[in-house]
């Protein structure tokens, strides 16, 4: 779970879109789930129970991802920057991060999702990467649906560590120069064995990518929600879904 590279490397219904086109609802949707902090100060709280309400809509949209029949959900829960704020804030962060990965390790099994953690995990305290590595090697058998978590992430970071362990490779005789392309760089990040995102999500009516999933991203149909994250519910999952669906892709060729 700390950026080690693999040695190698259907939909339900969208809420109000009406009758779905060909390419379907999305199988992977990526989610930055901002605004729990303004949520908070706009209902005269303390940061922190925005954070507490803002799991609760984590947990909400797993479920609604399941029923809609999205295969992998990816939820941006701490970023590299996010270090920078205050020590209460991320120490209240990394205990929430504890209780979320552990209470949700029996439903996961239950229902027999994957759970999965991308990022630098090394650097989380003790206890909480004990707690995400025992909730990763209870759900690693299974694979039709996944939940990943972005933890310690950046993406920037994620690039600039495969460009370096592909140099080491070239460097100690492994490949060479000549080998390099997107398809092995791709198996050299977090996401190796992942597909790419088919729609971006972010709440609270910011239009930023935030150093979220940089790499990945080239073809990822972009939503953005005015609603902050601990608002966000089935229905608003359902809009963008529905949205996404109405969309023309075609890759950068023609339709």
């Amino acid at each position: 779970m700390d950026g080690s590279v693999p040695d190698e490397g259907q939909a339900g219904s969208p809420g109000d879109g009406g009758e779905l086109p060909d390419q379907g609802a999305p199988r992977h949707v990526a989610i930055i789930m901002d605004g729990n902090g303004r949520w908070a100060e706009s209902q005269g709280l303390p940061r922190i129970k925005g954070h507490e309400h803002g799991v609760e809509a984590a947990e909400r949209v797993i479920k609604a991802a399941g029923d809609l029949g999205i295969e992998i959900l990816t939820l941006f829960a701490f970023s590299v920057d996010n270090w920078k704020r205050p020590a209460e804030e991320v120490g209240f962060l990394m205990d929430l991060l504890v209780s979320f990965v552990a209470k949700k390790r029996s439903d996961l099994v239950e229902q027999k999702i994957g759970f999965r953690v991308i990022g630098d995990t090394k650097g989380l305290p003790d206890e909480a990467r004990q707690e995400v590595l025992r909730t990763v090697e209870a759900t690693s058998g299974f694979t039709e649906r996944l939940v990943v978590l972005a933890v310690c992430y950046g993406a920037q970071e994620e690039i600039a560590q495969a460009a370096r362990r592909i140099a080491v490779d070239a460097v100690e005789g492994r490949l060479s120069p000549e080998q390099v392309d997107v398809e092995l760089f791709s198996r050299y990040l977090y996401t190796a064995d992942l597909t790419e995102p088919d729609l971006f999500i972010r709440t609270a009516g910011e239009t930023r990518l935030s150093n979220f999933l940089l790499w990945q991203l080239r073809y990822t149909e972009l939503y953005f929600a005015d609603v902050c994250w601990p608002d966000f519910g089935k229905e608003h999952l359902e809009q963008a879904v529905a949205e996404f669906c109405r969309r023309r892709r075609t890759f950068g060729g023609l339709a």
